[in-house]
């Protein structure tokens, strides 16, 4: 079992209420603060009168540590930072041009361009040719450098223009 696993069985294995079986917990009440080590039926009253949990939070303690709160939250709080913890990958947006895109639409995807940068996100842009067109590819790569130029404020060129059949593609990040 990986390491990943192993901390959700022990996520899941959190005893609450009457399945905590010891006669004494350090108990924290809703509030945070440390009310002492306390019989588990007077533990238990404190979570009822407050209409809350007693969920054991640290189970290999001497006593175990137990903490009154809303269990469905808490669970919740854990699934939120698990979620926060994983890296987050830079997404991909994608621009497409052709050599004929005429000034104003030029202008438009640099626009287009210049807010999925700024909001970190990766930009490929890419080049489409047809037919006749595909023996003028150099139109488009010289198309694909002023829109690199343009942008070179906010991005650098991840991947230069690249020739892959009927399409030119050019990767754009954000400059750190």
């Amino acid at each position: 079992m990986d390491k990943g696993s192993q901390r959700g069985v022990a996520e899941e294995n959190l005893r609450i209420n009457e399945q905590i079986r010891v006669r004494e917990v350090r108990l924290v009440n809703a509030e945070g603060e440390t009310v002492g080590v306390v019989p588990i039926d007077e533990a238990l009253r404190q979570a009822r009168e407050a209409e809350l949990d007693l969920v054991e939070v640290a189970p290999n303690a001497v006593p175990p540590v137990c903490k009154i709160l809303d269990y469905g939250k808490f669970k919740y709080r854990e699934q939120k930072k698990k979620k926060g913890a994983a890296p987050r990958r830079k997404q991909l947006k994608e621009l497409r041009l052709r050599p004929g895109t005429e000034e104003h639409d030029f202008e438009v995807k640099l626009q287009h361009a210049r807010r999925f940068l700024e909001k970190d996100f990766k930009v490929l842009v890419n080049m489409l040719f047809r037919g006749r067109q595909m023996a003028h590819t150099n139109i488009g790569r010289e198309l694909l450098q002023r829109f690199a130029q343009a942008l070179e404020d906010v991005a650098k060129v991840e991947s230069p223009p690249r020739q892959e059949g009927y399409r030119m593609q050019m990767t754009l990040v954000r400059k750190a």
